[in-house]
């Protein structure tokens, strides 16, 4: 009775330890050692730097895309004005060569007044009045027209000599106005807009009324004495 159980016994051990191994018995193999690499971690981001698709990082990008934004705005409104700014120079101060040379035409007119003297005028015919009248007229039409064009004429006679808008071509003793006073205009001046399209060439007084010195505080008091 217990030999063919025994047999039955060895028979079954040995079988067992003839059957492969499958998968499930293989324990699992060092892939470090395999392939010579170390296994790499996913690295520790920082509360600062979001993760990508986060939240923090689209609101980030909203704030820097508003920036952008904002900036070319700014940009945008700043060429709008130097552009309407170089556009209006341009209609003011396009015209300046010709405006300097119809000035030539009015200083011309304005001669031609100067030149008649002021007993012939009292005593002049008809002809000649109408003659004179109408180059007067013809002078204020034409400065007329240049101030539509923003073309002015400087009278700076009794006032202060201003080397940006007057040129002095000689001085003129007189004690009755204070030095560095036009006195005498030889041409008129002209501006345009806010620049000087010429200067007036004018004579400045020398001299004037000086202050007169203090007393001195100094001196003994004579009466004192």
């Amino acid at each position: 009775m217990s030999g063919p159980e025994n047999s039955h016994a060895t028979s079954n051990q040995t079988s067992s330890r003839n059957e492969p191994m499958t998968d499930r018995d293989r324990q699992p193999e060092d892939t470090t050692a395999a392939t010579g690499e170390p296994v790499v971690s996913k690295p520790y981001i920082m509360p600062d730097d979001p993760e990508p698709g986060s939240v923090e990082t689209l609101q980030k990008e909203a704030a820097e895309a508003r920036d952008r934004m904002l900036r070319t705005l700014a940009e945008m409104e700043n060429l709008r004005k130097r552009t309407t700014k170089e556009v209006a120079d341009a209609r003011l101060y396009g015209i300046t060569g010709f405006a300097r040379d119809v000035l030539d035409i009015a200083d011309n007119l304005q001669r031609a007044l100067d030149a008649v003297p002021a007993e012939a005028r009292a005593t002049a015919d008809p002809g000649l009045t109408a003659l004179i009248e109408g180059v007067e007229l013809t002078e204020r039409s034409l400065h007329s027209a240049l101030e539509k064009h923003g073309v002015k004429k400087l009278d700076p006679q009794g006032q202060k000599f201003d080397p940006n808008f007057h040129q002095a071509m000689y001085e003129v003793p007189d004690a009755s106005v204070p030095s560095g006073t036009v006195v005498q205009i030889m041409q008129a001046g002209y501006t345009i807009g806010d620049r000087v399209l010429r200067p007036a060439l004018v004579g400045v007084a020398k001299g004037g009324a000086k202050p007169a010195p203090a007393a001195n505080t100094n001196e003994p008091n004579s009466a004192a004495n």
